[in-house]
């Protein structure tokens, strides 16, 4: 289509929608660095194009036509979509992407699953920060978070979401020492003592799963990072979210215990800054996450 021919000047049309905004011929002229005369001979050639009125003259006042409000709505728009686009563009050539994501989710989930998002995505560069505190998303330095609990958040866009479960797991060397197939007070289990109390503790699994069980643990941790690399190192017994731990249980340094398998309350999401300027870069990142976390 040859917009030429249809379309009149842009920079008439550029000045057409300062003047709607600015309600001035003279502080639109200020905006776009021309003079008053400039502006004027822009509008009027305009209307000549035209053939209608852009705006009535009033004794120090100019008031838009409904012809004139109606291109300026649509003028707003798609300036405004050319000036996102253009943002983009620019934007990608930084090809950043910072991720914010728990500590446990980080080592767990995201570091082993990197490698495949880098080698389809080459040139792109991956900058993760890992804080078990939440990850504040209106401080504008982080463009995708994953955060664990129960939508909607206030300072976010959930694009993706999905459940876990949490089952006792313990390394193959504490299996074969075990006197039972089954969970007892004879295991020595391991507590996530961390301040976030998203992370199930054991009394909280005994209460949940039903069971008759006393569970007095031997080692305590802080960090869930802590609890699995204890558990596999064969000492004792750990609640394992399984979205975070499959890699050990496909790798075999983790077996399931028994058959108790407890659905997790919350979902981790996929979080888009609500003030968030999209690149291209983030934009397959957030996608690869998305189709990644479904697997």
């Amino acid at each position: 289509m040859d917009y030429r021919r249809r379309i009149p000047s842009l920079t008439a049309l550029m000045t057409l929608e300062a003047v709607i905004r600015r309600k001035s011929f003279t502080l639109a002229a200020a905006e776009l660095g021309v003079t008053q005369a400039a502006v004027s001979r822009q509008i009027a050639g305009l209307e000549a194009e035209l053939g209608r009125p852009m705006f009535v003259r009033k004794h120090r006042a100019i008031e838009p036509t409904a012809a004139c409000l109606s291109l300026g709505t649509s003028l707003a728009q798609s300036f405004a979509n050319i000036a996102d686009t253009i943002e983009v563009i620019r934007s990608s050539e930084k090809d950043v992407v910072t991720i914010g994501a728990t500590v446990a989710f980080s080592s767990f989930w995201l570091l082993p699953r990197l490698a495949h998002f880098r080698r389809e995505n080459a040139g792109i560069q991956i900058r993760v920060v890992s804080q078990d505190t939440r990850i504040d998303l209106n401080a504008g330095d982080i463009d995708i978070a994953i955060r664990y609990g129960m939508p909607p958040f206030s300072d976010g866009t959930v694009i993706a979401s999905q459940n876990d479960a949490i089952v006792p797991v313990c390394s193959p060397e504490y299996m074969r020492a075990r006197r039972s197939p089954e969970l007892s007070e004879l295991d020595e289990f391991i507590e996530t003592d961390a301040q976030d109390r998203s992370w199930l503790s054991w009394v909280r699994w005994v209460e949940k799963t039903g069971r008759s069980l006393s569970v007095k643990p031997s080692l305590r941790f802080n960090h869930y990072t802590e609890t699995i690399a204890a558990a596999r190192a064969g000492q004792g017994v750990a609640l394992g979210w399984r979205l975070l731990i499959q890699t050990f249980l496909d790798d075999g340094t983790l077996i399931v215990i028994g058959e108790s398998e407890l659905a997790a309350d919350d979902h981790y999401n996929v979080l888009l800054p609500l003030r968030m300027r999209p690149t291209i870069a983030a934009d397959h990142a957030a996608k690869w996450l998305t189709a990644a976390l479904h697997r």
